[in-house]
Protein backbone atom coordinates (compact mmCIF):
# COMPACT_ATOMS: atom_id res chain seq x y z
CA UNK A 1 0.00 0.00 0.00
CA UNK A 2 1.04 3.46 -0.48
CA UNK A 3 2.07 5.81 2.16
CA UNK A 4 1.61 9.52 1.95
CA UNK A 5 -1.51 11.44 2.63
CA UNK A 6 -3.86 8.87 1.16
CA UNK A 7 -2.25 6.03 3.01
CA UNK A 8 -3.65 3.43 0.68
CA UNK A 9 -4.73 0.11 1.72
CA UNK A 10 -6.83 -2.03 -0.50
CA UNK A 11 -7.77 -2.62 -4.01
CA UNK A 12 -8.41 -1.19 -7.37
CA UNK A 13 -9.32 -2.87 -10.42
CA UNK A 14 -7.70 -6.03 -11.25
CA UNK A 15 -7.75 -5.78 -14.78
CA UNK A 16 -7.73 -2.31 -14.06
CA UNK A 17 -5.52 -1.73 -11.42
CA UNK A 18 -6.54 -0.21 -8.49
CA UNK A 19 -5.24 0.07 -8.33
CA UNK A 20 -6.19 2.50 -10.69
CA UNK A 21 -6.68 -0.06 -12.75
CA UNK A 22 -9.23 1.15 -14.91
CA UNK A 23 -8.38 3.22 -17.62
CA UNK A 24 -7.68 4.09 -14.95
CA UNK A 25 -5.13 6.71 -11.76
CA UNK A 26 -5.51 10.56 -4.89
CA UNK A 27 -10.79 17.01 0.49
CA UNK A 28 -12.32 19.73 0.63
CA UNK A 29 -15.68 20.94 -0.56
CA UNK A 30 -15.91 23.61 -3.17
CA UNK A 31 -17.99 26.72 -2.94
CA UNK A 32 -20.81 27.76 -5.11
CA UNK A 33 -24.37 28.91 -5.35
CA UNK A 34 -27.50 26.86 -5.17
CA UNK A 35 -27.79 23.74 -7.31
CA UNK A 36 -30.98 23.10 -9.29
CA UNK A 37 -32.06 19.46 -9.36
CA UNK A 38 -35.16 17.74 -10.65
CA UNK A 39 -36.47 17.61 -7.10
CA UNK A 40 -35.85 21.26 -6.28
CA UNK A 41 -32.99 23.45 -5.17
CA UNK A 42 -30.06 22.15 -3.17
CA UNK A 43 -28.46 25.04 -1.35
CA UNK A 44 -24.82 25.28 -0.41
CA UNK A 45 -25.85 24.90 3.23
CA UNK A 46 -27.79 21.73 2.43
CA UNK A 47 -24.86 20.32 0.44
CA UNK A 48 -22.56 20.92 3.40
CA UNK A 49 -24.72 18.63 5.53
CA UNK A 50 -24.49 15.71 3.11
CA UNK A 51 -21.74 13.06 3.36
CA UNK A 52 -18.84 13.94 1.06
CA UNK A 53 -17.95 11.56 -1.77
CA UNK A 54 -14.25 11.26 -0.98
CA UNK A 55 -11.79 8.46 -0.38
CA UNK A 56 -12.29 8.96 3.38
CA UNK A 57 -16.02 8.27 3.49
CA UNK A 58 -18.47 5.38 3.32
CA UNK A 59 -21.65 6.14 1.39
CA UNK A 60 -25.00 4.41 1.77
CA UNK A 61 -28.07 4.39 -0.41
CA UNK A 62 -26.26 4.62 -3.74
CA UNK A 63 -26.15 2.00 -6.52
CA UNK A 64 -23.12 -0.21 -7.05
CA UNK A 65 -21.32 -0.60 -10.36
CA UNK A 66 -23.27 -3.20 -12.33
CA UNK A 67 -20.61 -3.71 -15.02
CA UNK A 68 -17.26 -3.81 -13.18
CA UNK A 69 -15.46 -5.42 -16.12
CA UNK A 70 -16.70 -3.03 -18.79
CA UNK A 71 -14.62 -0.27 -20.36
CA UNK A 72 -15.97 3.27 -20.57
CA UNK A 73 -15.60 5.63 -23.52
CA UNK A 74 -13.04 7.63 -21.55
CA UNK A 75 -15.31 10.54 -20.58
CA UNK A 76 -14.23 12.11 -17.29
CA UNK A 77 -15.73 15.08 -15.42
CA UNK A 78 -14.63 17.54 -12.74
CA UNK A 79 -17.15 19.64 -10.80
CA UNK A 80 -16.39 23.36 -10.61
CA UNK A 81 -18.16 23.39 -7.26
CA UNK A 82 -19.62 20.80 -4.93
CA UNK A 83 -22.40 18.88 -6.68
CA UNK A 84 -25.30 16.85 -5.27
CA UNK A 85 -25.14 13.09 -5.85
CA UNK A 86 -28.38 11.12 -6.23
CA UNK A 87 -29.21 7.41 -6.35
CA UNK A 88 -31.18 7.95 -9.57
CA UNK A 89 -31.58 10.77 -12.10
CA UNK A 90 -33.70 13.49 -10.53
CA UNK A 91 -33.72 11.80 -7.15
CA UNK A 92 -33.04 13.57 -3.85
CA UNK A 93 -29.35 14.14 -3.12
CA UNK A 94 -27.82 11.67 -0.68
CA UNK A 95 -24.17 12.77 -0.96
CA UNK A 96 -22.04 15.60 -2.29
CA UNK A 97 -19.15 15.40 -4.75
CA UNK A 98 -16.50 18.03 -3.93
CA UNK A 99 -14.49 19.85 -6.59
CA UNK A 100 -11.20 18.87 -4.97
CA UNK A 101 -9.70 16.21 -2.72
CA UNK A 102 -6.23 15.01 -1.81
CA UNK A 103 -4.82 18.43 -2.80
CA UNK A 104 -6.04 18.09 -6.38
CA UNK A 105 -9.11 18.30 -8.59
CA UNK A 106 -11.74 15.57 -8.33
CA UNK A 107 -11.98 13.88 -11.73
CA UNK A 108 -14.37 10.94 -11.97
CA UNK A 109 -15.29 8.68 -14.93
CA UNK A 110 -18.72 8.69 -16.52
CA UNK A 111 -20.16 5.18 -16.83
CA UNK A 112 -23.67 6.07 -18.02
CA UNK A 113 -25.55 9.15 -19.21
CA UNK A 114 -29.18 10.18 -19.45
CA UNK A 115 -30.62 13.55 -20.47
CA UNK A 116 -29.33 16.06 -17.95
CA UNK A 117 -27.47 13.52 -15.82
CA UNK A 118 -24.21 11.57 -15.63
CA UNK A 119 -23.68 8.42 -13.60
CA UNK A 120 -20.12 8.39 -12.28
CA UNK A 121 -17.86 6.12 -10.28
CA UNK A 122 -17.18 7.53 -6.82
CA UNK A 123 -14.03 7.20 -4.68
CA UNK A 124 -15.84 6.26 -1.46
CA UNK A 125 -16.45 2.93 0.22
CA UNK A 126 -17.86 0.44 -0.58
CA UNK A 127 -15.93 -0.28 -3.77
CA UNK A 128 -17.96 0.24 -6.91
CA UNK A 129 -20.19 2.93 -5.45
CA UNK A 130 -21.76 5.10 -8.16
CA UNK A 131 -24.04 8.11 -8.22
CA UNK A 132 -25.88 10.48 -10.54
CA UNK A 133 -24.77 14.11 -10.85
CA UNK A 134 -26.49 16.91 -12.81
CA UNK A 135 -24.98 18.06 -16.09
CA UNK A 136 -26.65 21.47 -16.15
CA UNK A 137 -25.55 24.78 -14.71
CA UNK A 138 -22.11 24.90 -16.29
CA UNK A 139 -20.62 23.29 -13.20
CA UNK A 140 -18.91 20.39 -14.92
CA UNK A 141 -15.68 20.37 -16.89
CA UNK A 142 -15.77 17.45 -19.32
CA UNK A 143 -12.74 15.80 -20.92
CA UNK A 144 -11.82 12.48 -22.45
CA UNK A 145 -8.93 10.24 -21.46
CA UNK A 146 -7.59 7.97 -24.21
CA UNK A 147 -5.83 5.77 -21.64
CA UNK A 148 -6.66 2.45 -20.05
CA UNK A 149 -4.60 0.87 -17.29
CA UNK A 150 -5.04 -2.87 -16.82
CA UNK A 151 -3.70 -4.87 -13.90
CA UNK A 152 -3.89 -8.65 -14.12
CA UNK A 153 -3.28 -9.84 -10.59
CA UNK A 154 -2.79 -13.48 -11.52
CA UNK A 155 -0.12 -12.65 -14.08
CA UNK A 156 1.26 -9.78 -11.94
CA UNK A 157 1.10 -7.68 -15.08
CA UNK A 158 0.31 -4.00 -15.67
CA UNK A 159 -0.50 -2.87 -19.21
CA UNK A 160 -0.88 0.73 -20.33
CA UNK A 161 -3.10 1.32 -23.36
CA UNK A 162 -3.64 4.55 -25.31
CA UNK A 163 -6.39 4.82 -27.93
CA UNK A 164 -6.63 1.04 -28.07
CA UNK A 165 -2.90 0.50 -28.60
CA UNK A 166 -0.59 -1.02 -25.99
CA UNK A 167 2.19 1.44 -25.18
CA UNK A 168 3.77 -0.29 -22.21
CA UNK A 169 3.69 -3.42 -20.05
CA UNK A 170 5.48 -4.25 -16.81
CA UNK A 171 5.74 -6.99 -14.21
CA UNK A 172 4.43 -5.62 -10.91
CA UNK A 173 3.73 -6.65 -7.31
CA UNK A 174 0.11 -7.07 -6.22
CA UNK A 175 -1.83 -7.83 -3.06
CA UNK A 176 -1.01 -10.86 -0.96
CA UNK A 177 -3.57 -13.63 -0.44
CA UNK A 178 -4.87 -12.09 2.81
CA UNK A 179 -4.83 -8.52 1.47
CA UNK A 180 -5.66 -8.89 -2.23
CA UNK A 181 -5.76 -6.13 -4.79
CA UNK A 182 -9.49 -5.61 -5.39
CA UNK A 183 -11.00 -6.64 -8.70
CA UNK A 184 -13.20 -4.42 -10.85
CA UNK A 185 -12.91 -1.07 -12.56
CA UNK A 186 -11.83 2.05 -10.74
CA UNK A 187 -10.00 5.24 -11.65
CA UNK A 188 -6.95 7.36 -10.95
CA UNK A 189 -7.93 9.66 -8.11
CA UNK A 190 -4.78 11.65 -7.39
CA UNK A 191 -1.06 12.18 -7.79
CA UNK A 192 0.83 12.68 -4.54
CA UNK A 193 4.46 13.56 -3.90
CA UNK A 194 5.26 12.36 -0.36
CA UNK A 195 7.69 14.37 1.75
CA UNK A 196 9.73 11.20 2.13
CA UNK A 197 10.40 9.87 -1.39
CA UNK A 198 11.29 6.44 -0.01
CA UNK A 199 10.10 3.95 -0.99
CA UNK A 200 8.32 5.88 -3.78
CA UNK A 201 8.66 9.47 -5.02
CA UNK A 202 5.08 9.37 -6.33
CA UNK A 203 1.87 7.78 -5.12
CA UNK A 204 -1.20 7.48 -7.32
CA UNK A 205 -4.29 6.65 -5.24
CA UNK A 206 -7.27 5.19 -7.04
CA UNK A 207 -10.98 5.15 -6.29
CA UNK A 208 -10.94 1.80 -4.50
CA UNK A 209 -10.12 0.44 -1.06
CA UNK A 210 -8.87 -2.75 0.49
CA UNK A 211 -11.68 -5.18 1.18
CA UNK A 212 -9.82 -6.83 4.04
CA UNK A 213 -8.26 -3.83 5.79
CA UNK A 214 -10.45 -1.10 7.24
CA UNK A 215 -7.48 1.22 7.57
CA UNK A 216 -3.77 1.33 6.80
CA UNK A 217 -1.12 3.66 8.21
CA UNK A 218 -3.86 5.76 9.73
CA UNK A 219 -5.64 6.25 6.40
CA UNK A 220 -8.82 4.72 4.97
CA UNK A 221 -7.16 1.80 3.19
CA UNK A 222 -7.09 3.46 -0.23
CA UNK A 223 -5.41 1.41 -2.93
CA UNK A 224 -2.70 3.06 -5.02
CA UNK A 225 0.02 2.65 -7.60
CA UNK A 226 3.47 3.42 -6.27
CA UNK A 227 7.11 2.51 -6.75
CA UNK A 228 9.30 0.26 -4.65
CA UNK A 229 13.04 0.33 -4.01
CA UNK A 230 13.49 -3.45 -3.82
CA UNK A 231 12.97 -4.81 -7.33
CA UNK A 232 12.74 -8.39 -6.04
CA UNK A 233 9.07 -7.82 -5.17
CA UNK A 234 8.00 -7.49 -8.80
CA UNK A 235 6.15 -10.55 -10.00
CA UNK A 236 5.02 -11.44 -6.48
CA UNK A 237 1.79 -11.14 -4.48
CA UNK A 238 3.17 -9.43 -1.39
CA UNK A 239 1.46 -6.04 -0.89
CA UNK A 240 -1.38 -4.87 1.33
CA UNK A 241 -3.49 -4.35 -1.80
CA UNK A 242 -1.62 -1.63 -3.65
CA UNK A 243 0.21 -2.21 -6.91
CA UNK A 244 3.99 -1.66 -6.72
CA UNK A 245 5.45 -0.76 -10.08
CA UNK A 246 8.93 -0.28 -11.59
CA UNK A 247 10.32 3.24 -12.01
CA UNK A 248 9.53 3.42 -15.71
CA UNK A 249 5.92 2.40 -15.14
CA UNK A 250 5.60 4.96 -12.34
CA UNK A 251 6.83 7.73 -14.64
CA UNK A 252 4.45 6.72 -17.40
CA UNK A 253 1.47 6.41 -15.06
CA UNK A 254 2.14 9.84 -13.59
CA UNK A 255 1.32 11.35 -17.00
CA UNK A 256 -2.05 9.60 -17.29
CA UNK A 257 -4.95 12.03 -16.62
CA UNK A 258 -6.88 11.79 -13.38
CA UNK A 259 -10.24 10.11 -13.78
CA UNK A 260 -8.77 7.54 -16.18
Amino acid sequence: MAAGRSRPGRRGRTAAGAAVAAAVAVLVTGCGGDQQTATGRTSTAELSKLPQATTFTTLRGLPRDSAPSAETDGTVVNPAATLPVSAEPGGPPVAALPATQLDGPTWVPVIESRPGWHRVLLPSKPNGTTGWIPQSGGRLTTARSPYLVKVETGARRLTLVRSGRKIGAWTVAVGAAKTPTPAGRTFLLGLLKPSDPKPSPLIMPVGAHSETLDTFGGGPGTVAFHGWADESVFGRAVTHGCVRVPDDALTRLSKVPLGT
